[in-house]
């Protein structure tokens, strides 16, 4: 009977290992520096999705305060119209006695209209500056928006990244990288937009 013959295989496997580790060694260096990219990428676009939307709320509340104040004008107007009204009616009264009306009531009269046509001017020019700084926000509310998707895009690129850093695919690692790239492309959208 033939004697078995022996072949040195551990010799091999440390080779093939070498091998293995060498070529995967790359492509984790690849994935590592991706990924981290996206990182920074993310934690950037994160701040100007926070940053967007604070000052979007901070015109939302000026635009409030804005409401407020014409809201004010308003009510001073309607005011200022109803002793316009009364004072007319008081003149009424007195020509329907067959008397002169005192010179004081077409005074008074004539300075409610005066205010009344202030206090519109002043309401209108609220409203105009609280509809600029709601306009304003919206902006900002839908730039901010871009911002959080480029942060989804690039977290969801990231948690990619260490998928394949862990199976050592290549194609993971890609589709880590297309979205991330996509992510990167919102980001660009939305800081230049």
């Amino acid at each position: 009977m033939p004697e078995e013959i022996e072949i040195d295989t551990d010799k091999l496997r440390e080779t093939i290992d070498e091998e293995i580790e060498r070529e995967s060694g790359g492509l984790l260096r690849q994935i590592a520096l991706t990924t981290a990219l996206f990182a920074a990428l993310a934690a950037i676009a994160s701040l100007e999705a926070g940053g967007t939307v604070n000052e979007a709320l901070v015109l939302k509340t000026e635009a409030t305060r804005l409401q407020a104040e014409a809201s004010d004008q308003w009510a001073y107007y309607q005011a200022k119209g109803l002793k316009a009204t009364i004072l007319e009616a008081q003149k009424n009264t007195w020509a329907a006695a067959g008397k002169a009306p005192p010179d004081e009531l077409a005074a008074d009269s004539g300075r409610y209209v005066e205010d009344q046509k202030k206090s519109r001017e002043k309401a209108e020019a609220f409203e105009q500056q609280r509809d600029e700084k709601s306009a304003e926000a919206d902006a900002l509310l839908h730039r901010h928006h871009f911002f959080a998707e480029a942060v989804a895009l690039l977290q969801v690129s990231i948690a990619l990244g260490a998928v394949a850093a862990l199976t050592r695919r290549r194609v993971v690692w890609i589709g880590s990288s297309l979205l991330g790239l996509a992510g990167l492309g919102l980001f660009a959208f939305a800081f230049v937009h």
